[in-house]
């Protein structure tokens, strides 16, 4: 079959930057779907119907003009943060055809002299803008595609609240057109004026001595998490998640959240993880919402109820870690139940009545038991000695995939 659907990235530059097979779908498409800026590009002498996305967007204008030739607009490269993404999961790919431009994240690495297989790109358009603190290290090069005119001011901020005022920024506005025009300042110093709506914002981030050392790995300190005493503490934290193992895309179901900090651990390990955090308790559900966005996972969903009634009609798991609830009735077999094929189960226990229930569990569907020790250096008088923490025993079972 072929492709009906033509994805047209366009520049600054307009039709006369375009190629001749870009040209050639244009001419021969009856209708031309993109935002007004992008349509406003196109020469009058184009027959074809011009029409607006909606609002709010959808695209379902555009699947109902299957088998017409139909061309979509879409800024730079439509695969990079585009129309053509959502489109590409909707349309076969031999029913589309994309023809991209250079992105404005190509566009601004080469203006910049960057490296852009060594810059982060994040798009903060129509995302929380919190996400991007989970980027944020010393010397990291990020490009961020911005929402509007006021999201390099933003960004300065949260940049300024997170220890990184020291970052060099640079907005690139109007990319590969004739009102290309680019300014930079020290985020420390970011003034509240409005860059033009179309912009990139480029950060060489910096950190200062008071920055905090977060790393992508398991075991953030604990007093990165906002918390009542409900959680699983720095050590234990980092066992249970090297034994939930995250990859990418996953999803996690965190059982009795507390502060959320398995779920978000979980979700920092990679950008495509997601986590459900279940919590019945209003004040910890408070805490895992401001803990989610100071730690730059603003995605992790927050499922207020208790487990296992809570857990009915969720998603399917590739994983499930059950933090509390462990001797209630009806959770581990409503959790295993869940529970996708080759999928992983953590549970841990401090008292011996949910120690039991593990043990228990091990018995009927096997797996590993594992007590963790954990003691601490402490004053003693004049001198030091060890602490003991209670003892936390982990059952970690694969569920096989003919359960």
């Amino acid at each position: 079959m072929l492709p009906w659907l033509t994805v047209v990235g366009i520049g600054e530059d307009g039709f006369a930057g375009l190629g001749k097979q870009a040209r050639r779908a244009l001419l021969g498409a009856t209708r031309i779907v993109g935002a007004p800026r992008q349509l406003q590009l196109l020469p009058h002498c184009l027959r074809a119907e011009r029409m607006d996305w909606p609002s709010p967007f959808s695209l379902a204008p555009v699947l109902a003009l299957k088998g017409e030739p139909v061309c979509v607009l879409a800024s730079g490269d439509p695969m990079l943060f585009g129309v053509g993404a959502s489109l590409a999961r909707q349309v076969p790919a031999e029913q589309m055809l994309t023809l991209p431009a250079p992105s404005s994240c190509t566009l601004a690495a080469a203006r910049l002299g960057w490296p852009l297989q060594d810059t982060q790109i994040i798009s903060v358009v129509a995302r929380p803008l919190s996400a991007l603190t989970a980027h944020l290290a010393n010397g990291v090069r990020l490009l961020v595609l911005s929402n509007d005119g006021s999201s390099p001011r933003a960004i300065a901020a949260l940049l300024r609240d997170q220890h990184f005022g020291p970052s060099q920024m640079t907005v690139l506005e109007h990319l590969g057109g004739p009102l290309e025009k680019r300014y930079n300042a020290w985020a420390a110093d970011w003034g509240d004026e409005l860059a033009a709506d179309l912009n990139v914002v480029a950060i060489d981030c910096r950190a200062t001595i008071t920055a905090p050392r977060r790393s992508r790995l398991a075991g953030l300190s604990d007093d990165a998490f906002r918390h009542d005493g409900q959680l699983t503490k720095r050590d234990i934290r980092a066992v249970t998640l090297a034994r939930l193992a995250p990859q990418p895309g996953e999803l996690l179901w965190d059982v009795g959240a507390g502060c959320g900090s398995i779920g978000i651990e979980w979700m920092r390990a990679h950008p495509s993880c997601r986590a459900l955090a279940i919590e019945a308790d209003a004040g910890r559900q408070a805490f895992i919402e401001h803990n989610r966005d100071a730690l730059g996972v603003p995605g992790l969903q927050l499922v207020r109820g208790r487990a296992p009634d809570a857990l009915h009609d969720l998603e399917a798991p590739d994983a499930i870690f059950i933090g509390g609830g462990v001797t209630r009735t009806g959770v581990f077999e409503t959790c295993w139940a869940a529970l996708k094929p080759g999928g992983r189960l953590v549970a841990n226990a401090v008292t011996l009545q949910s120690e039991a229930a593990l043990m228990q569990w091990r018995a009927q569907y096997g797996g590993d038991l594992t007590r963790l020790h954990i003691a601490q250096a402490q004053p003693l008088g004049e001198f030091d000695t060890w602490r003991q923490a209670l003892p936390i025993t982990v059952l970690d079972l694969t569920k096989s995939h003919d359960a």
